[in-house]
Protein backbone atom coordinates (compact mmCIF):
# COMPACT_ATOMS: atom_id res chain seq x y z
CA UNK A 1 0.00 0.00 0.00
CA UNK A 2 1.31 3.43 -0.89
CA UNK A 3 2.38 5.99 1.68
CA UNK A 4 0.03 8.44 -0.01
CA UNK A 5 -3.01 6.22 0.61
CA UNK A 6 -1.99 5.75 4.24
CA UNK A 7 -1.63 9.52 4.67
CA UNK A 8 -5.04 10.07 3.06
CA UNK A 9 -6.63 7.59 5.43
CA UNK A 10 -4.98 9.21 8.45
CA UNK A 11 -6.29 12.59 7.32
CA UNK A 12 -9.79 11.09 6.99
CA UNK A 13 -9.63 9.90 10.60
CA UNK A 14 -8.35 13.24 11.87
CA UNK A 15 -11.21 15.03 10.16
CA UNK A 16 -13.71 12.44 11.41
CA UNK A 17 -12.50 13.00 14.96
CA UNK A 18 -14.05 16.47 14.93
CA UNK A 19 -17.41 15.15 16.08
CA UNK A 20 -20.34 16.99 17.62
CA UNK A 21 -22.14 16.30 20.86
CA UNK A 22 -24.19 13.21 20.05
CA UNK A 23 -23.79 9.45 19.89
CA UNK A 24 -25.03 9.58 16.30
CA UNK A 25 -22.02 11.65 15.23
CA UNK A 26 -19.62 9.02 16.58
CA UNK A 27 -21.57 6.33 14.69
CA UNK A 28 -21.15 8.34 11.48
CA UNK A 29 -17.41 8.47 12.18
CA UNK A 30 -17.32 4.67 12.54
CA UNK A 31 -19.35 4.06 9.37
CA UNK A 32 -17.05 6.33 7.38
CA UNK A 33 -13.99 4.60 8.82
CA UNK A 34 -15.25 1.14 7.81
CA UNK A 35 -16.04 2.31 4.29
CA UNK A 36 -12.59 3.87 4.00
CA UNK A 37 -10.92 0.71 5.32
CA UNK A 38 -12.49 -1.32 2.51
CA UNK A 39 -9.90 0.21 0.17
CA UNK A 40 -7.07 -1.25 2.25
CA UNK A 41 -8.49 -4.30 4.05
CA UNK A 42 -10.74 -6.43 1.82
CA UNK A 43 -13.88 -7.69 3.58
CA UNK A 44 -17.44 -8.90 3.04
CA UNK A 45 -18.39 -7.89 6.57
CA UNK A 46 -16.75 -5.34 8.86
CA UNK A 47 -18.14 -4.33 12.24
CA UNK A 48 -17.33 -2.24 15.26
CA UNK A 49 -18.33 -4.09 18.43
CA UNK A 50 -18.60 -2.14 21.67
CA UNK A 51 -17.75 -3.44 25.14
CA UNK A 52 -20.82 -3.12 27.35
CA UNK A 53 -21.60 -4.92 30.63
CA UNK A 54 -19.49 -8.00 29.93
CA UNK A 55 -20.62 -8.28 26.33
CA UNK A 56 -19.45 -7.28 22.88
CA UNK A 57 -22.36 -5.82 20.88
CA UNK A 58 -22.33 -4.67 17.27
CA UNK A 59 -22.51 -0.90 17.09
CA UNK A 60 -22.09 -0.41 13.32
CA UNK A 61 -21.72 -2.85 10.43
CA UNK A 62 -20.62 -2.49 6.81
CA UNK A 63 -20.24 -4.74 3.78
CA UNK A 64 -22.49 -6.93 1.63
CA UNK A 65 -23.04 -9.44 4.45
CA UNK A 66 -24.26 -6.77 6.88
CA UNK A 67 -27.91 -7.40 7.75
CA UNK A 68 -30.35 -6.96 10.61
CA UNK A 69 -29.20 -10.16 12.30
CA UNK A 70 -25.61 -8.91 12.31
CA UNK A 71 -26.55 -5.43 13.49
CA UNK A 72 -28.40 -6.90 16.50
CA UNK A 73 -25.67 -9.45 17.27
CA UNK A 74 -23.83 -9.66 20.59
CA UNK A 75 -21.65 -12.20 22.39
CA UNK A 76 -20.71 -12.83 26.00
CA UNK A 77 -17.02 -12.23 26.67
CA UNK A 78 -16.97 -15.07 29.16
CA UNK A 79 -17.45 -17.46 26.20
CA UNK A 80 -14.48 -16.02 24.26
CA UNK A 81 -11.28 -16.12 26.36
CA UNK A 82 -9.07 -15.37 23.34
CA UNK A 83 -11.01 -12.13 22.72
CA UNK A 84 -10.71 -11.16 26.38
CA UNK A 85 -6.94 -11.57 26.07
CA UNK A 86 -6.90 -9.60 22.80
CA UNK A 87 -8.79 -6.70 24.42
CA UNK A 88 -5.84 -6.21 26.77
CA UNK A 89 -3.53 -5.54 23.81
CA UNK A 90 -3.43 -3.03 20.96
CA UNK A 91 -2.41 -5.39 18.14
CA UNK A 92 -4.64 -6.96 15.49
CA UNK A 93 -4.84 -10.73 15.07
CA UNK A 94 -5.77 -12.86 12.06
CA UNK A 95 -7.69 -15.99 13.11
CA UNK A 96 -7.40 -19.30 11.26
CA UNK A 97 -9.72 -22.29 11.06
CA UNK A 98 -7.52 -24.09 13.59
CA UNK A 99 -7.98 -21.18 16.00
CA UNK A 100 -11.77 -21.46 15.68
CA UNK A 101 -11.78 -25.25 15.88
CA UNK A 102 -9.58 -25.45 18.98
CA UNK A 103 -10.48 -22.15 20.57
CA UNK A 104 -13.55 -19.93 20.97
CA UNK A 105 -15.32 -20.37 17.67
CA UNK A 106 -16.19 -17.55 15.27
CA UNK A 107 -17.74 -14.33 16.57
CA UNK A 108 -20.61 -14.53 14.06
CA UNK A 109 -21.31 -18.27 14.18
CA UNK A 110 -24.93 -17.71 15.23
CA UNK A 111 -25.56 -14.82 12.84
CA UNK A 112 -23.91 -15.92 9.55
CA UNK A 113 -23.09 -19.12 7.69
CA UNK A 114 -19.45 -18.50 6.76
CA UNK A 115 -17.40 -21.30 5.13
CA UNK A 116 -14.73 -23.13 7.17
CA UNK A 117 -11.31 -21.53 6.76
CA UNK A 118 -12.69 -18.12 5.78
CA UNK A 119 -10.58 -15.00 6.33
CA UNK A 120 -11.15 -13.48 9.78
CA UNK A 121 -9.35 -10.68 11.64
CA UNK A 122 -10.00 -8.87 14.94
CA UNK A 123 -8.49 -5.48 15.84
CA UNK A 124 -8.69 -4.24 19.45
CA UNK A 125 -9.79 -0.63 19.98
CA UNK A 126 -7.95 0.61 23.02
CA UNK A 127 -7.12 4.11 24.26
CA UNK A 128 -5.44 5.22 27.50
CA UNK A 129 -5.51 1.70 28.97
CA UNK A 130 -9.26 1.51 28.34
CA UNK A 131 -10.83 -1.02 26.00
CA UNK A 132 -13.53 0.46 23.77
CA UNK A 133 -14.25 -2.72 21.80
CA UNK A 134 -13.04 -4.40 18.60
CA UNK A 135 -13.02 -4.10 14.83
CA UNK A 136 -13.89 -7.35 13.01
CA UNK A 137 -13.22 -8.25 9.37
CA UNK A 138 -14.62 -11.36 7.66
CA UNK A 139 -14.41 -12.64 4.08
CA UNK A 140 -16.15 -15.62 2.52
CA UNK A 141 -12.88 -16.30 0.68
CA UNK A 142 -10.70 -18.86 2.44
CA UNK A 143 -7.19 -18.11 3.66
CA UNK A 144 -5.76 -16.01 6.44
CA UNK A 145 -5.18 -12.26 6.11
CA UNK A 146 -1.59 -11.44 5.17
CA UNK A 147 0.77 -10.14 7.85
CA UNK A 148 1.17 -6.80 6.06
CA UNK A 149 -2.60 -6.27 6.17
CA UNK A 150 -2.72 -7.26 9.85
CA UNK A 151 0.05 -4.74 10.65
CA UNK A 152 -1.78 -2.02 8.72
CA UNK A 153 -5.05 -2.84 10.49
CA UNK A 154 -3.22 -2.54 13.82
CA UNK A 155 -2.14 1.01 12.98
CA UNK A 156 -5.61 1.94 11.74
CA UNK A 157 -7.17 0.46 14.89
CA UNK A 158 -5.01 2.67 17.08
CA UNK A 159 -5.94 5.75 15.05
CA UNK A 160 -9.62 4.91 15.10
CA UNK A 161 -9.55 4.25 18.86
CA UNK A 162 -8.05 7.71 19.39
CA UNK A 163 -10.70 9.30 17.18
CA UNK A 164 -13.54 7.47 18.95
CA UNK A 165 -12.09 8.29 22.37
CA UNK A 166 -11.83 11.95 21.42
CA UNK A 167 -15.36 11.90 20.04
CA UNK A 168 -16.82 10.37 23.18
CA UNK A 169 -14.88 12.80 25.38
CA UNK A 170 -16.07 15.75 23.27
CA UNK A 171 -19.62 14.44 23.47
CA UNK A 172 -19.43 14.18 27.25
CA UNK A 173 -17.86 17.61 27.76
CA UNK A 174 -20.23 19.35 25.35
CA UNK A 175 -23.19 17.75 27.04
CA UNK A 176 -22.02 18.78 30.51
CA UNK A 177 -21.44 22.35 29.30
CA UNK A 178 -24.89 22.62 27.70
CA UNK A 179 -26.51 21.00 30.71
CA UNK A 180 -24.85 23.49 33.08
CA UNK A 181 -25.93 26.46 30.94
CA UNK A 182 -29.53 25.25 30.85
CA UNK A 183 -29.58 24.59 34.59
CA UNK A 184 -28.30 28.11 35.27
CA UNK A 185 -31.01 29.51 33.00
CA UNK A 186 -33.67 27.68 34.97
CA UNK A 187 -32.42 28.56 38.47
CA UNK A 188 -34.50 31.72 38.60
CA UNK A 189 -37.74 29.79 38.28
CA UNK A 190 -37.20 27.67 41.40
CA UNK A 191 -39.47 28.45 44.31
CA UNK A 192 -37.33 26.81 46.98
CA UNK A 193 -34.16 24.73 47.04
CA UNK A 194 -34.09 21.03 47.86
CA UNK A 195 -32.47 21.59 51.27
CA UNK A 196 -35.14 24.10 52.32
CA UNK A 197 -37.86 21.84 50.91
CA UNK A 198 -36.67 18.86 52.97
CA UNK A 199 -36.59 21.04 56.10
CA UNK A 200 -40.09 22.40 55.47
CA UNK A 201 -41.53 18.93 54.90
CA UNK A 202 -39.83 17.45 57.96
CA UNK A 203 -41.30 20.26 60.09
CA UNK A 204 -44.88 19.15 59.30
CA UNK A 205 -46.99 18.50 62.40
CA UNK A 206 -50.44 17.63 61.04
CA UNK A 207 -51.26 13.94 60.83
CA UNK A 208 -52.11 14.18 57.11
CA UNK A 209 -48.80 15.77 56.19
CA UNK A 210 -46.79 13.42 58.41
CA UNK A 211 -48.32 10.59 56.39
CA UNK A 212 -47.50 12.37 53.10
CA UNK A 213 -43.88 12.89 54.17
CA UNK A 214 -43.56 9.24 55.16
CA UNK A 215 -44.84 8.13 51.73
CA UNK A 216 -42.55 10.60 49.97
CA UNK A 217 -39.47 9.33 51.81
CA UNK A 218 -40.40 5.73 51.00
CA UNK A 219 -40.56 6.37 47.26
CA UNK A 220 -37.63 8.82 47.20
CA UNK A 221 -35.10 6.00 47.54
CA UNK A 222 -36.34 4.44 44.28
CA UNK A 223 -36.49 5.64 40.68
CA UNK A 224 -40.24 5.06 40.44
CA UNK A 225 -42.28 7.87 38.84
CA UNK A 226 -44.33 9.87 41.36
CA UNK A 227 -47.64 11.64 40.69
CA UNK A 228 -48.52 14.45 43.13
CA UNK A 229 -52.18 15.44 43.18
CA UNK A 230 -54.00 18.20 45.01
CA UNK A 231 -55.46 21.67 44.69
CA UNK A 232 -53.51 24.52 43.14
CA UNK A 233 -50.99 26.04 45.53
CA UNK A 234 -50.80 23.20 48.04
CA UNK A 235 -47.00 22.97 47.78
CA UNK A 236 -46.62 20.14 45.28
CA UNK A 237 -43.46 21.70 43.84
CA UNK A 238 -41.94 21.97 47.32
CA UNK A 239 -42.73 18.29 47.94
CA UNK A 240 -41.18 17.39 44.56
CA UNK A 241 -37.98 19.18 45.61
CA UNK A 242 -38.02 17.32 48.91
CA UNK A 243 -38.42 13.95 47.16
CA UNK A 244 -35.40 14.82 45.03
CA UNK A 245 -33.48 15.93 48.11
CA UNK A 246 -34.15 12.63 49.87
CA UNK A 247 -33.18 10.56 46.81
CA UNK A 248 -29.83 9.20 45.67
CA UNK A 249 -30.01 11.75 42.83
CA UNK A 250 -29.83 14.68 45.24
CA UNK A 251 -26.35 15.70 44.05
CA UNK A 252 -27.74 16.02 40.50
CA UNK A 253 -30.16 18.71 39.24
CA UNK A 254 -33.92 18.85 39.60
CA UNK A 255 -35.38 20.69 36.62
CA UNK A 256 -39.01 21.76 36.38
CA UNK A 257 -41.47 22.87 33.73
CA UNK A 258 -45.07 24.06 34.11
CA UNK A 259 -47.11 22.74 31.20
CA UNK A 260 -49.87 25.27 31.84
CA UNK A 261 -47.53 28.25 31.70
CA UNK A 262 -46.34 27.72 28.12
CA UNK A 263 -48.15 27.88 24.76
CA UNK A 264 -48.69 24.36 23.36
CA UNK A 265 -46.35 25.03 20.42
CA UNK A 266 -43.44 25.78 22.77
CA UNK A 267 -43.75 22.88 25.20
CA UNK A 268 -42.08 20.36 22.87
CA UNK A 269 -39.04 22.60 22.41
CA UNK A 270 -38.83 23.29 26.16
CA UNK A 271 -38.99 19.59 26.98
CA UNK A 272 -36.80 18.13 24.25
CA UNK A 273 -34.74 21.08 23.00
CA UNK A 274 -34.23 22.13 19.39
CA UNK A 275 -31.57 22.62 16.77
CA UNK A 276 -30.72 25.89 15.08
CA UNK A 277 -33.31 26.78 12.45
CA UNK A 278 -35.85 24.22 13.70
CA UNK A 279 -38.54 26.92 13.67
CA UNK A 280 -38.90 30.67 13.32
CA UNK A 281 -36.89 32.31 16.08
CA UNK A 282 -34.62 29.30 16.71
CA UNK A 283 -31.42 31.26 16.07
CA UNK A 284 -29.28 28.76 17.96
CA UNK A 285 -29.52 25.22 19.28
CA UNK A 286 -30.70 24.72 22.86
CA UNK A 287 -31.12 21.64 24.99
CA UNK A 288 -34.45 20.98 26.66
CA UNK A 289 -35.46 20.20 30.23
CA UNK A 290 -35.02 16.44 29.73
CA UNK A 291 -31.33 16.87 28.92
CA UNK A 292 -30.84 19.51 31.61
CA UNK A 293 -32.21 17.01 34.15
CA UNK A 294 -29.92 14.17 32.97
CA UNK A 295 -28.85 12.14 35.99
CA UNK A 296 -31.37 13.93 38.20
CA UNK A 297 -35.10 14.59 38.44
CA UNK A 298 -37.55 16.13 35.97
CA UNK A 299 -40.51 17.85 37.65
CA UNK A 300 -43.49 18.26 35.33
CA UNK A 301 -46.09 20.55 36.89
CA UNK A 302 -49.67 20.60 35.60
CA UNK A 303 -49.03 17.50 33.50
CA UNK A 304 -52.72 17.36 32.67
CA UNK A 305 -52.09 20.33 30.35
CA UNK A 306 -49.58 18.39 28.25
CA UNK A 307 -50.89 18.54 24.64
CA UNK A 308 -52.40 15.27 23.48
CA UNK A 309 -50.30 15.13 20.30
CA UNK A 310 -47.10 15.46 22.36
CA UNK A 311 -47.97 12.73 24.86
CA UNK A 312 -46.67 9.78 22.73
CA UNK A 313 -43.23 11.39 22.39
CA UNK A 314 -43.18 12.15 26.10
CA UNK A 315 -44.17 8.56 26.91
CA UNK A 316 -41.38 7.18 24.72
CA UNK A 317 -38.85 9.46 26.41
CA UNK A 318 -39.96 8.14 29.80
CA UNK A 319 -39.98 4.48 28.81
CA UNK A 320 -36.83 4.34 26.68
CA UNK A 321 -34.89 7.40 27.86
CA UNK A 322 -34.53 8.46 24.21
CA UNK A 323 -35.94 11.21 22.00
CA UNK A 324 -35.11 13.55 19.12
CA UNK A 325 -34.83 17.32 19.67
CA UNK A 326 -37.15 19.45 17.54
CA UNK A 327 -35.79 19.67 14.00
CA UNK A 328 -33.20 16.92 14.53
CA UNK A 329 -33.00 13.29 13.41
CA UNK A 330 -30.33 12.46 15.98
CA UNK A 331 -31.44 10.50 19.03
CA UNK A 332 -30.51 11.79 22.47
CA UNK A 333 -30.29 9.44 25.43
CA UNK A 334 -31.07 10.60 28.98
CA UNK A 335 -31.45 9.18 32.46
CA UNK A 336 -34.10 11.06 34.46
CA UNK A 337 -36.49 10.34 37.29
CA UNK A 338 -39.98 11.82 36.82
CA UNK A 339 -42.06 13.58 39.43
CA UNK A 340 -45.30 14.95 37.97
CA UNK A 341 -48.04 17.07 39.54
CA UNK A 342 -51.61 17.97 38.67
CA UNK A 343 -54.68 19.61 40.14
CA UNK A 344 -56.88 17.89 37.56
CA UNK A 345 -58.79 14.62 37.70
CA UNK A 346 -56.71 12.67 35.20
CA UNK A 347 -59.13 9.73 35.26
CA UNK A 348 -61.85 12.05 33.96
CA UNK A 349 -59.38 13.43 31.40
CA UNK A 350 -58.70 9.87 30.23
CA UNK A 351 -62.44 9.24 29.87
CA UNK A 352 -62.76 12.47 27.89
CA UNK A 353 -59.90 11.44 25.59
CA UNK A 354 -57.61 14.34 26.50
CA UNK A 355 -55.08 12.25 28.40
CA UNK A 356 -53.64 8.94 27.23
CA UNK A 357 -54.32 5.86 29.34
CA UNK A 358 -50.82 4.43 28.79
CA UNK A 359 -49.18 7.69 29.88
CA UNK A 360 -51.33 7.89 33.00
CA UNK A 361 -50.41 4.39 34.14
CA UNK A 362 -46.76 5.16 33.43
CA UNK A 363 -46.63 8.29 35.61
CA UNK A 364 -49.01 7.14 38.35
CA UNK A 365 -46.80 4.36 39.70
CA UNK A 366 -46.77 6.04 43.13
CA UNK A 367 -49.50 8.67 43.60
CA UNK A 368 -49.38 11.01 46.61
CA UNK A 369 -52.24 13.37 47.44
CA UNK A 370 -51.17 16.69 48.99
CA UNK A 371 -53.97 17.99 51.27
CA UNK A 372 -55.10 21.64 51.18
CA UNK A 373 -53.67 24.02 53.76
CA UNK A 374 -57.04 24.50 55.47
CA UNK A 375 -56.92 20.81 56.47
CA UNK A 376 -53.50 21.15 58.11
CA UNK A 377 -53.57 24.49 59.89
CA UNK A 378 -51.14 23.11 62.50
CA UNK A 379 -48.43 23.58 59.87
CA UNK A 380 -49.23 27.19 58.89
CA UNK A 381 -46.90 28.94 61.32
CA UNK A 382 -43.98 26.57 60.59
CA UNK A 383 -44.44 27.05 56.85
CA UNK A 384 -44.60 30.83 57.30
CA UNK A 385 -41.48 31.00 59.48
CA UNK A 386 -39.62 28.66 57.15
CA UNK A 387 -40.50 30.80 54.14
CA UNK A 388 -39.45 34.15 55.62
CA UNK A 389 -36.19 32.58 56.81
CA UNK A 390 -35.55 31.15 53.34
CA UNK A 391 -36.47 34.45 51.68
CA UNK A 392 -34.03 36.31 53.91
CA UNK A 393 -31.17 33.95 53.06
CA UNK A 394 -31.91 34.03 49.32
CA UNK A 395 -32.32 37.79 48.97
CA UNK A 396 -30.02 39.13 51.69
CA UNK A 397 -32.89 41.17 53.14
CA UNK A 398 -34.41 40.81 56.60
CA UNK A 399 -34.26 38.91 58.84
CA UNK A 400 -37.92 38.96 59.86
CA UNK A 401 -40.04 37.28 62.46
CA UNK A 402 -43.75 37.00 63.16
CA UNK A 403 -45.51 38.56 66.11
CA UNK A 404 -47.76 36.36 68.25
CA UNK A 405 -50.76 38.29 66.95
CA UNK A 406 -49.73 37.49 63.37
CA UNK A 407 -49.32 33.81 64.17
CA UNK A 408 -52.85 33.64 65.54
CA UNK A 409 -54.13 35.54 62.51
CA UNK A 410 -52.41 33.07 60.17
CA UNK A 411 -54.00 30.09 61.89
CA UNK A 412 -57.46 31.71 61.69
CA UNK A 413 -57.53 32.13 57.89
CA UNK A 414 -59.19 29.66 55.47
CA UNK A 415 -56.32 29.91 52.93
CA UNK A 416 -58.38 29.08 49.89
CA UNK A 417 -55.27 29.77 47.81
CA UNK A 418 -53.31 27.31 49.95
CA UNK A 419 -49.53 27.63 50.46
CA UNK A 420 -49.21 29.86 47.41
CA UNK A 421 -51.57 32.39 48.95
CA UNK A 422 -49.71 32.18 52.26
CA UNK A 423 -46.35 32.76 50.57
CA UNK A 424 -47.66 35.72 48.57
CA UNK A 425 -49.12 37.24 51.74
CA UNK A 426 -45.81 36.92 53.57
CA UNK A 427 -43.77 38.29 50.68
CA UNK A 428 -45.99 41.37 50.50
CA UNK A 429 -45.60 41.79 54.25
CA UNK A 430 -41.80 41.74 54.02
CA UNK A 431 -41.96 44.50 51.38
CA UNK A 432 -44.14 46.90 53.34
CA UNK A 433 -42.94 46.20 56.88
CA UNK A 434 -40.87 49.07 58.38
CA UNK A 435 -38.99 46.71 60.67
CA UNK A 436 -38.09 43.08 61.27
CA UNK A 437 -41.30 42.13 63.10
CA UNK A 438 -44.07 41.24 60.66
CA UNK A 439 -47.63 41.93 61.76
CA UNK A 440 -50.50 40.90 59.52
CA UNK A 441 -53.95 42.51 59.85
CA UNK A 442 -57.26 42.26 58.10
CA UNK A 443 -59.45 45.19 57.17
CA UNK A 444 -61.60 46.45 59.98
CA UNK A 445 -64.64 44.76 58.41
CA UNK A 446 -62.75 41.46 57.99
CA UNK A 447 -61.36 39.84 54.89
CA UNK A 448 -64.04 38.84 52.46
CA UNK A 449 -62.17 35.93 50.97
CA UNK A 450 -59.24 35.22 53.23
CA UNK A 451 -56.78 36.75 50.77
CA UNK A 452 -55.75 39.54 53.10
CA UNK A 453 -56.50 42.14 50.43
CA UNK A 454 -55.13 44.81 52.72
CA UNK A 455 -52.07 43.91 54.73
CA UNK A 456 -51.04 46.76 56.95
CA UNK A 457 -48.05 47.22 59.15
CA UNK A 458 -48.39 48.39 62.70
CA UNK A 459 -46.20 51.33 63.70
CA UNK A 460 -46.15 51.54 67.49
CA UNK A 461 -46.12 55.05 68.93
CA UNK A 462 -47.39 56.86 72.01
CA UNK A 463 -50.06 58.52 69.92
CA UNK A 464 -51.83 55.84 67.84
CA UNK A 465 -51.53 52.85 65.54
CA UNK A 466 -51.69 53.74 61.90
CA UNK A 467 -52.96 51.29 59.28
CA UNK A 468 -52.56 51.95 55.56
CA UNK A 469 -54.08 50.15 52.59
CA UNK A 470 -51.68 47.80 50.81
CA UNK A 471 -51.87 49.64 47.50
CA UNK A 472 -50.91 52.98 49.02
CA UNK A 473 -48.16 51.57 51.23
CA UNK A 474 -46.71 49.50 48.41
CA UNK A 475 -46.78 52.47 46.02
CA UNK A 476 -44.99 54.75 48.50
CA UNK A 477 -42.43 52.11 49.39
CA UNK A 478 -41.53 51.40 45.75
CA UNK A 479 -41.34 55.15 45.09
CA UNK A 480 -38.86 55.55 47.95
CA UNK A 481 -36.70 52.71 46.64
CA UNK A 482 -36.78 54.09 43.10
CA UNK A 483 -35.80 57.52 44.39
CA UNK A 484 -32.90 55.99 46.30
CA UNK A 485 -31.65 54.11 43.20
CA UNK A 486 -32.17 57.06 40.85
CA UNK A 487 -34.76 55.08 38.91
CA UNK A 488 -32.47 52.09 38.31
CA UNK A 489 -34.52 48.87 38.13
CA UNK A 490 -32.00 46.24 37.06
CA UNK A 491 -28.70 44.85 38.23
CA UNK A 492 -26.85 45.07 41.51
CA UNK A 493 -28.13 47.90 43.68
CA UNK A 494 -31.20 48.33 41.48
CA UNK A 495 -34.74 48.58 42.84
CA UNK A 496 -35.54 44.94 42.04
CA UNK A 497 -32.36 43.84 43.82
CA UNK A 498 -33.21 45.88 46.94
CA UNK A 499 -36.82 44.68 47.01
CA UNK A 500 -35.75 41.07 46.45
CA UNK A 501 -38.05 40.44 43.50
CA UNK A 502 -37.59 39.76 39.80
CA UNK A 503 -37.30 42.90 37.63
CA UNK A 504 -40.22 41.72 35.48
CA UNK A 505 -42.36 41.35 38.61
CA UNK A 506 -41.39 44.85 39.75
CA UNK A 507 -42.22 46.37 36.36
CA UNK A 508 -45.61 44.63 36.42
CA UNK A 509 -46.35 45.99 39.90
CA UNK A 510 -45.25 49.47 38.89
CA UNK A 511 -47.60 49.36 35.93
CA UNK A 512 -50.53 48.32 38.14
CA UNK A 513 -49.68 51.05 40.64
CA UNK A 514 -49.46 53.71 37.93
CA UNK A 515 -45.74 54.25 38.40
CA UNK A 516 -44.73 54.47 34.77
CA UNK A 517 -45.24 50.89 33.65
CA UNK A 518 -42.15 49.41 32.04
CA UNK A 519 -39.91 52.49 32.13
CA UNK A 520 -36.38 51.58 33.08
CA UNK A 521 -35.01 54.94 34.15
CA UNK A 522 -35.96 57.73 36.49
CA UNK A 523 -39.45 57.81 37.94
CA UNK A 524 -40.53 60.89 39.82
CA UNK A 525 -41.95 60.43 43.28
CA UNK A 526 -45.39 61.76 44.01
Amino acid sequence: MSERKTADFTEDLNLAAEVGPSKGDVDVLLHNALETLAEYVPYDLATVMQVLDGELAVRVASGRLANESVENHSIRLVDFPSLRALLRTDRARAFTEDDHRHGDGDVFDSALQLPPGHSCMVVPLRVQERSLGILTFDREQCGAYENSVVELATVFGRLLALAVGYGEQSTHLARLSSQLKEQNRLLGSKIVGTSDACTLMDASKSATMVRVVRQAKQVASTDAPVLLTGETGTGKEVLANAIHGWSERSNQPIVGINCAALPPNLIESELFGHVKGAFSGATKARMGRFQAAHGGTLFLDEIGELPLDLQPKFLRALQEGRFEPVGSDKTVEVDVRLVAATNQDLLSAMAAGTFRDDLYYRIAVFPIHVPPLRNRLEDVVDIAEGFVDSLSRRTGRGPWWLSERSKEWLKAQPWRGNVRELVNTLERATIISPGPELELDLDSDGSKNGLGERIGYRRRSADKERLSPLVEVERRHIQRVLKQTGGKLYGEGGAADILGINPSTLRSRMKKLGLGGARKHRIKST
